[in-house]
């Protein structure tokens, strides 16, 4: 059977061990009743134990080779194959109503853009779960305190719990990647109002940790009035901020700025 050739301009790294595989498609089963949009499905490993599972299944491939093969060998998914770029692609016209699932192997070089897309139809997108590398998964997942906490851990967190669930070594991959993956689960909290300004929340979250090893204090002068800065919480660093703690700090520079 012809293989389809990994690209490294693509990040492409094929899963071969079936175990594994079965394993991360079984992490969308905590809501079984939506349809599966698997990202970056390449010779459809993932995909094929979604389909035993009897999931609606749509896979967007950038890979032309890949989508042939994908029409070559898996005939059930007709229809169901898109070939773009996930990144570009509007999400609406794959799912016009209703809620959907997101799941894949993840290139590496896109992972954490895969992740800020996904907060773009975060009302749409219940449960999403996937494979990227571990030091990314573990990021995403970090608590308040981890030093590995970033932007992405707080902007998610915001609208998801977030559970790393396990860790995947470079041998069962084609070819073998330098370092580990981790797969993770994202499932849709209840918050349907961060009670501030959005757009000034993540501005503060991303001003604060452009400084990550220096305190509040340094990172947010260009932000907060200078009165403001005689708070206590601008002593800490960033990643020792909850997400509750982030909205309070956005509501305080946004009401000072109003006075």
């Amino acid at each position: 059977m012809r293989q389809v050739r990994p690209k490294k301009s693509l990040g492409q790294h094929f899963l071969t061990d079936l175990s594994v595989a079965r394993r991360i498609a079984s992490t969308v089963d905590v809501m079984p009743q939506l349809p599966v949009l698997e990202v970056g499905p390449g010779m459809g490993v993932l995909t094929r134990f979604l389909l035993e599972a009897q999931r609606d299944v749509t896979v967007v491939e950038i890979d032309n080779e890949s989508v042939n093969y994908l029409h070559e060998h898996m005939p059930e998914l007709d229809g169901r194959v898109i070939n773009d770029d996930f990144l570009l692609m509007d999400l609406n016209t794959v799912f016009p109503s209703g809620q959907f699932a997101i799941t894949g192997n993840y290139p590496y070089n896109i992972s954490s853009q895969i992740f800020f897309k996904l907060l773009e139809y975060r009302d749409r997108v219940p449960l999403c779960t996937g494979m990227l590398q571990r030091e990314v998964a573990q990021r995403l997942a970090a608590p308040a305190g981890n030093r590995t906490r970033g932007i992405l851990s707080v902007l998610l967190q915001a609208w998801y719990n977030i559970e790393y669930l396990f860790t995947v070594d470079e041998h069962v991959f084609s070819p073998p990647p330098k370092v580990k993956s981790g797969v993770v689960r994202l499932i849709r909290n209840d918050t349907v109002d961060l009670g501030c300004d959005e757009r000034l929340f993540k501005t503060v979250v991303k001003t604060s940790f452009g400084q990550r090893r220096k305190t509040l204090r340094n990172s947010l002068r260009p932000l907060a009035p200078a009165a403001m800065l005689v708070n206590d919480i601008f002593n800490r660093r960033p990643e020792q901020l909850e997400v509750d703690e982030f909205i309070q700090l956005t509501n305080d520079i946004s009401n000072s700025r109003q006075q």
